[in-house]
């Protein structure tokens, strides 16, 4: 599956808020958005991918997910979510790897019964992980260690990065193999770009295995690494990316080019990025994994970002002259099912200090609203998602709204862009209408009128979008007469 993800530490953000996010791009699949009641949450849990059975924690704390309409399929898929303790979560970034690690740790994979031979299950993958951690942790860095005890026990069969947040810190986690994986706490000061490939590209095996105040990792990992002599580069600053990550011809076409564009957007004028003397082209290696922003960020850099196709530069996909249009991978497609921003507000109350911001299907031209996360139940326009095409729910809307502005995207986009603005326009004071009622001393209640109301601005603007987009996408199809008839 392809994914971008963007973190944000507190420090470089807006407003002192922890920031993660991440597109899920995954093949067309219906998503509804869910609160999870803990009463209803499994004791056992059974993936349908790899049929492995975990028995789970007693206690689990109330989560929001973003779950496959059909669950029966695939399994659950959450995407992301923001638990009643402020926790963060999404899962997951699909990232690289190279021969050496998979040699020396193979992945966990499903294996079927075969005459006498009993089935053998795979280990956790992305349809299982948010369910299997976020309702157990209380803080980003219990939910790098859960999740780490739980790789450790049951291996995994494929590839992630996950990323984690409370209100403090913001934590990345890749895996190593079938049953390693590493992580770090995001620097306050910075921000990170993800882009399906393997990121991590410091890290201090000291802290790691000393105070583990910013590193985390197994405690065999640089036995592993040295027993199968995964590191190639420099001896005096341990790059994991060298040692576990990729470098490929493909890389430089899906991977690095995104990583271009977002550090181009967030540094235009640390580095040269275009060029015959760029210090980074859309084919670099060395692309930082972090850095300082040259100015804080926002929700909606970050929804920019996840949107992007490359605009103001030759490899915009539907520039029509440069000739070099659609030769990378963008960012914003239209088989992303979702986009999730999970923003925990530290300077507000733990009551109402988490909002997650979505957009649902095809991340390129869709709108992107605010909903509180404490609370117990979502509006039906999220929630109730039908496997049959329905306007009546919001990421049938998205879809279709997505779909008719590619059609016609020199006409359309300013359409298209037009309703983004609303929504986020109307979705900010929304949340600084609810906000103020909050800080006033209201009950948590009112966070479910709050939603109900932003939900109810949605398909507002939703409906008038669609209607426009229809309008201009009809007037352009190829079979037309201009002859007025009476």
């Amino acid at each position: 599956m392809a994914c971008t993800t963007i973190l944000v530490g507190k420090k470089a953000s807006y407003n002192g808020s922890t920031i993660i996010s991440r597109n899920d791009d995954g093949g067309f699949e219906p998503k509804k958005v869910l609160v999870m009641d803990p009463k209803k949450q499994p004791k056992k849990y059974k993936s349908v991918i790899a049929h492995l059975t975990v028995e789970l924690p007693e206690e689990p704390l109330r989560y929001t997910y973003i779950p496959n309409v059909n669950t029966k399929k695939e399994g659950i898929w959450p995407a992301c979510g923001i638990n009643e303790a402020n926790v963060g979560m999404t899962a997951t970034e699909t990232i690289t790897s190279n021969p050496r690690v998979q040699g020396a740790d193979p992945l966990v994979r499903y294996q079927p019964r075969k005459g006498r031979e009993k089935e053998v299950p795979g280990g956790i993958g992305e349809e299982d992980l948010v369910v299997l951690v976020l309702p157990y942790v209380r803080s980003a860095r219990e939910g790098v260690l859960r999740l780490g005890s739980l790789l450790e026990k049951y291996g995994t069969y494929e590839m992630n990065g996950i990323a984690f947040n409370d209100a403090d810190e913001v934590w990345w986690m890749e895996t190593i193999g079938g049953h390693h994986w590493i992580a770090k706490r995001v620097p306050d000061d910075r921000v990170v770009i993800m882009p399906n490939q393997f990121g991590l590209d410091t890290f201090d095996f000291d802290d790691a295995y000393g105070a583990k105040k910013d590193h985390l990792c197994p405690d065999d990992l640089k036995e592993f690494v040295e027993k199968n002599h995964l590191y190639t580069g420099p001896d005096e600053n341990f790059n994991p990316r060298l040692a576990f990550g990729s470098k490929s011809d493909s890389d430089h076409i899906y991977n690095t080019p995104r990583a271009w564009f977002m550090g181009r957007y967030f540094l235009p004028r640390t580095y040269t990025w275009d060029g015959e003397n760029a210090d980074f082209t859309p084919e670099s290696n060395d692309i930082p994994w972090s850095f300082v922003p040259e100015q804080k960020v926002t929700v909606e850099d970050v929804k920019y970002l996840l949107s992007s196709h490359f605009q103001g530069t030759p490899y915009d996909p539907y520039d029509r002259v440069s000739g070099f249009h659609g030769k990378y991978r963008s960012i914003g497609v239209p088989n992303s099912d979702d986009s999730g921003i999970l923003e925990i507000r530290g300077d507000l109350p733990e009551a109402f200090r988490s909002v997650e911001w979505l957009s649902l299907g095809g991340s390129g031209f869709t709108c992107c609203f605010p909903f509180y996360t404490n609370v117990t139940k979502l509006p039906d326009y999220l929630s109730g998602t039908p496997e049959r095409v329905s306007t009546d729910h919001m990421y049938w809307a998205s879809r279709l709204i997505a779909a008719l502005t590619d059609a016609q995207y020199y006409s359309a986009i300013i359409l298209d862009e037009r309703y983004q603005n609303a929504v986020l326009n109307r979705g900010r004071a929304l949340l600084q209408e609810y906000d103020t009622k909050m800080l006033a001393g209201e009950d948590v209640k009112l966070l479910e009128e709050a939603n109900q109301k932003i939900m109810d601005m949605v398909k507002e603007e939703s409906d008038k979008a669609l209607g426009a987009i229809l309008k201009n996408t009809s007037e352009k199809m190829k079979t037309r007469y201009h002859r007025n008839d009476n």
